[in-house]
């Protein structure tokens, strides 16, 4: 058996229909249930808290804005492109709702990833704070167990943010704007490591400052672009919703180049890519929560949560919506999935230049996917080896960058799924471990907040 079999074996079970995606599912609802609906019931607290001044006097190296757009940096990425289009190609129309579905329990897992994050968060020696799923499950959960998990995760994450948040990222830029302007992908390569290079060395406060002005522009642009479809198509979008809702549960026949799905099919490609697209689950969160400036976990939980919203209930809306309306997903087979929203794009938008917001949104989308997942990785080598392997690991990082966007990548691909997996099997575990201390702590704080959000120091206290 060969390297690319292996890789492409294990990552058939472990985001299998056995394993990962049940237990992600089942997770995210069990924290719904367990949190009574907390994402529903303080949602509107949540919105508040993401754009409202951060505790200043609090521990933390960046603002609950620039932490929730570093975590939407890391997670809006190609996926909410190619990624919803591979779903509906496998899985038909229906698989969008359990895209939803996995979106809406998604965001009580996130919630609970955020309050772990900030809950364990350690300062290192540099004097900045390290937090998420390698912390919480060596502090939270006692003796050897705890220590084996949190350095799995650790292992895990620092190889993933090579595959899913560097080179794949950067392949997928280099090979989209070749084809749109023909640009040498070896020019392209040097570009965006330059560019991210500069800012991944800042470390999280550079990330954090610019995350949090590029992530809303990168958002609104392709957001545009897709209701301008959306209105040239108006009438269309009750047929769509109906059929995405009946597919759900029935099943999508086969029609011109689809071959068909089934409603075991519609589950399992709408809830894989629905968790591949808002990380809900992988842990990253909680990276990104445990550098925030708050006096309690509850309140970056809050904001941390939203990101998951974002991600998948309207930019995959979005995405999703303009693919069935236009219908572009029943002339297409498998194997051209990755080209329907481009081309969703070019048929629901006059003229000839709808591709080009489908590329730049590409471009923009991928770049700040490096910005957020270097941090994940140079957290996890941190906690591994100490404050002095960061620089090294940044710079490898960057210079990786280039190796991306100038290979052809085959089994960087299927490696990445695998750690992905990786990383959120300890990750939920210790979820499930750690879910009383998130609920007592979590029923605390709302039992104990007044109606109005307190100051900074009264929640301190």
């Amino acid at each position: 058996m060969d390297v690319d079999e292996f890789l492409g074996d294990a990552s058939s079970f472990i985001w299998g229909p056995w394993l990962l995606i049940p237990l992600l599912l089942l997770t995210g609802l069990y924290l719904t249930l367990l949190l009574r609906g907390l994402q529903v019931r303080h949602f509107r607290l949540a919105f508040r808290l993401a754009f409202r001044k951060s505790d200043t006097e609090a521990e933390g190296d960046i603002t609950h804005y620039q932490a929730l757009s570093t975590a939407l940096a890391a997670t809006v990425g190609v996926g909410n492109i190619a990624g919803v289009a591979t779903a509906i190609a496998l899985g038909g129309p229906g698989a969008v709702l359990w895209m939803w579905f996995t979106g809406m329990v998604g965001m009580a897992t996130k919630y609970s990833e955020a309050f772990l994050g900030v809950r364990f968060r350690r300062t290192d020696a540099a004097g900045e704070q390290g937090g998420g799923p390698m912390h919480y499950l060596r502090h939270g959960i006692k003796g050897p167990v705890g220590l084996i998990l949190g350095g799995f995760f650790a292992v895990a994450g620092a190889l993933a943010a090579f595959g899913i948040g560097n080179m794949t990222q950067a392949n997928t830029v280099a090979a989209n704007v070749e084809e749109e302007w023909g640009l040498d992908p070896v020019i392209t390569g040097v570009i965006i490591t330059v560019l991210a290079g500069a800012v991944i060395l800042g470390g999280i406060k550079s990330i954090g400052r610019f995350t949090s002005a590029f992530v809303p522009v990168m958002i609104v642009l392709y957001i545009v672009g897709a209701a301008a479809v959306l209105a040239f198509n108006l009438d269309e979008i009750p047929a769509a919703l109906g059929t995405i809702f009946t597919d759900a549960f029935t099943g999508t026949a086969a029609t011109g180049g689809f071959v068909g799905a089934g409603v075991a099919a519609a589950i399992q490609y709408g809830v894989a890519r629905g968790i591949f697209s808002n990380e809900s689950g992988l842990g990253t969160g909680g990276i990104a929560a445990a550098a925030a400036k708050t006096s309690h976990p509850v309140r970056q939980a809050l904001v941390s949560m939203t990101q998951t919203f974002i991600d998948t209930l309207v930019v995959v809306s979005f995405t999703a919506l303009t693919i069935v309306i236009t219908g572009v997903w029943k002339d297409a087979g498998e194997d051209e999935a990755a080209a329907f929203t481009a081309r969703a794009f070019d048929e629901g938008l006059p003229g000839d230049w709808a591709s080009v917001i489908v590329t730049l949104s590409v471009i923009f989308f991928a770049f700040s996917t490096l910005l957020g997942w270097s941090y994940y990785g140079d957290r996890c080598v941190e906690f591994l080896f100490g404050r002095k392997a960061v620089l090294p690991y940044r710079l490898i990082f960057i210079i990786i960058i280039y190796v991306g966007a100038t290979t052809t990548l085959t089994t960087v691909w299927t490696f990445s799924d695998v750690m992905n997996g990786l990383m959120a099997l300890p990750n939920l575990i210790g979820l499930l471990i750690l879910s009383p201390l998130i609920y007592r702590e979590t029923r605390d704080y709302f039992r104990d907040r007044p109606k109005e959000e307190p100051a900074s120091e009264t929640v301190a206290k």
